[in-house]
């Protein structure tokens, strides 16, 4: 038993070090120059039978947020240490 988890650690470990593909850095990066368009703010309501009312709330900023950064620069930079290239579409975000 211990063999094949030190088997599927190795193999998960080998997976890391893999090239990343454009298409996956691509996704990747959307997601952080998304984050750095600005704080993303979220809220919680509902009600429980069995606990009553409830609520929560959440805020997120990133640091590329924080220091104003461009965030279609920061998807081409993401995309260029991810990979080496350019990006090979332009980035999808959201408008503010």
């Amino acid at each position: 038993m211990r063999r094949i988890g030190f088997i599927a650690l190795c193999a998960s470990g080998l997976a890391a070090c893999a090239p990343m593909t454009p298409e996956r850095a691509a996704d990747r990066c959307e997601e952080r120059a998304r984050a750095s368009q600005g704080p993303e703010i979220g809220l919680t309501m509902g009600v429980s039978n069995q606990t009553g009312v409830f609520g929560g709330a959440s805020l997120g900023i990133s640091t590329d947020a924080i220091m104003g950064r461009d965030p279609l620069a920061v998807y081409e930079s993401c995309v260029m240490n991810l990979t080496g290239e350019l990006p090979i579409r332009p980035a999808r975000l959201r408008d503010i």
